[in-house]
């Protein structure tokens, strides 16, 4: 983090300083909203939440190493000494607020190219990608983990240095207008838009409100900037109309632009092709895609075999593509560090070999209708026979998918559907709210033991143990809080995992 003295935080956020006398000398070097992560000269963001509230935390983190405290009230020592802090009406808001300054200090200083990415699903993988692409052509900042809100960005921008190369910014949403707060946060120079989907339609009231807030990022990216979008969603390629950024379309699709679409803030009248696109498109037996990663605009054509598993991650390579050849990449060193890529963050499609025979593929930090066909297409294609290799046994191990709001019960009907047209040899559903998804499989044609039903985590777990011989490949998937991804941990752990 950029070194702060109380006196300026104060300034920015335009706080109350408490129990500081000296706020001039008073330095910050981190920040963060856990306790645990304290050390010398630390900023302890005291930030309530819907469980607890970080006020309580205060003397926890001063004893770690914290030197000072952002905090909604003053809150004083057991001896009665008032805690050194800057207090705000809210923490939350100060976060974005010491953001938006550290950034405007780090470009001030340096050459530095902001990234913001945002869509339905993807924008964890899609960031890790291109992470791994601009590394080597300078610092880069990206989030831990998926830190994407109005507390996660701030977070991720704390970690920036005055020499900060690239700053990658995922942008996710709970509200129309947090996308747009988060850009004006940020000032991305260039925003990539990866998919709409029914994530959070419960939130937002449908598909179409979802679209319209993944394009407030469209909307906040200057003349000079760059938009990234991807031709093959309807409700993305529609974006092009609010923005006044040049576009730079990808797409696994080998069509022109549609007709009488230009391209934005470009100057240009005839129908602008996809600059970034995926041709040749296989997997190969571990399920990982293959194809030849075209740069239109150079002619340059490379190939590239992803270490992602599943067809539905193309989409994210390309974004990453298009993201760092706007950022200046060359498309040869983009297809190189492509080449082979897994995943960095965890509960991705993360694959691992069971000594006794076992594959487990734990895809369950998150799940939509969409992602969640594209996971179970995914595990079809591995158990089938390939070359010389005998068909294995598929097992689905799916919960809810939340935040669907009134069309939480079709949309799991509908999944149930999907896991018996694919041929899906065996689906345990977890949980009374993915109930519907053990109905629809029913009412599909599923009989016998093909579909399972179990109320708890632990009752899956000892279905499992069970259940599970060498040669399958059991998928997890589900929603973050249905708590499958820690159920996916301890089964790929047992039987001497590797």
């Amino acid at each position: 983090m950029i070194e702060l003295s109380a006196a300026e935080i104060a300034e920015i956020t335009a706080g109350t300083l408490y129990g500081v006398p000296d706020p001039s000398t008073r330095r910050v070097r981190h920040a963060d909203t856990d306790s645990r992560s304290m050390a010398a000269d630390s900023m302890f963001i005291a930030k309530p939440g819907e469980t607890t509230d970080g006020h309580h935390f205060i003397d926890a983190a001063l004893a770690a190493g914290a030197t000072l405290v952002l905090a909604q009230r003053a809150t004083q020592a057991p001896d009665g000494a008032a805690h050194p802090s800057v207090v705000v009406p809210d923490v939350v808001s100060a976060m974005g607020q010491i953001a938006a300054a550290i950034l405007d200090r780090v470009r001030a200083h340096s050459e530095t190219t902001v990234i913001g990415i945002t869509g339905s699903a993807g924008k964890t993988t899609t960031k890790d990608l291109l992470k791994s692409i601009l590394e080597p052509e300078g610092p880069t900042v990206a989030p831990q983990g998926s830190y994407n809100g109005e507390v996660g960005v701030p977070l991720t921008i704390f970690t920036a240095e005055l020499q900060t190369r690239y700053l990658v910014v995922e942008m996710g949403a709970d509200a129309p207008g947090n996308i747009r707060d988060l850009a004006q946060m940020v000032r991305p120079d260039i925003g990539a838009v990866l998919m709409v989907g029914s994530a959070h339609a419960g939130k937002f009231g449908g598909a179409d409100k979802i679209a319209a807030v993944k394009a407030e990022l469209v909307e906040e990216i200057g003349a000079d900037g760059a938009v990234v979008l991807n031709r093959d969603d309807s409700q993305v390629a529609s974006m092009a109309q609010s923005a006044t950024a040049p576009i730079t379309w990808f797409s696994e699709a080998t069509g022109q632009a549609p007709e009488n679409e230009t391209a934005p803030g470009a100057g240009l009248d005839q129908a602008v092709p996809d600059q970034v696109r995926a041709v040749n498109l296989s997997l190969d037996e571990a399920g990982h895609p293959r194809f030849q990663l075209r740069f239109t605009e150079s002619g340059e054509e490379f190939p590239v075999v992803s270490g992602l598993t599943g067809a539905h991650h193309v989409s994210n390579l390309l974004a990453a593509a298009a993201c760092a050849l706007r950022a200046g990449v060359a498309p040869a060193a983009i297809a190189q560090r492509l080449d082979g890529l897994g995943p960095a963050s965890r509960w991705r499609m993360e694959r691992t070999e069971r000594a006794d025979g076992v594959t487990v593929i734990n895809d369950a930090y998150n799940a939509n209708p969409e992602s969640m066909r594209e996971a179970l297409r995914t595990l079809a294609m591995l158990t089938r026979p390939g070359q010389g290799s005998p068909s294995r046994r598929s097992v689905a191990v799916l919960g809810a998918m939340l935040e669907l709001g009134d069309v939480s019960i079709p949309k799991h009907t509908q999944l149930g559907e999907t896991v018996v047209r694919l041929n899906i040899d065996k689906t345990l559903v977890v949980g009374d709210l993915a109930y519907p998804l053990y109905r629809g499989a029913i009412a599909e044609g599923s009989w016998g033991s093909e579909v399972h039903w179990v109320a708890t985590v632990e009752e899956a777990e000892a279905y499992l143990d069970q259940e599970l011989a060498a040669g399958d490949i059991v998928l997890f998937k589900s929603s973050n809080s249905a708590g499958l991804r820690l159920l996916g941990d301890k089964i790929a752990a047992k039987e001497g995992a590797q």
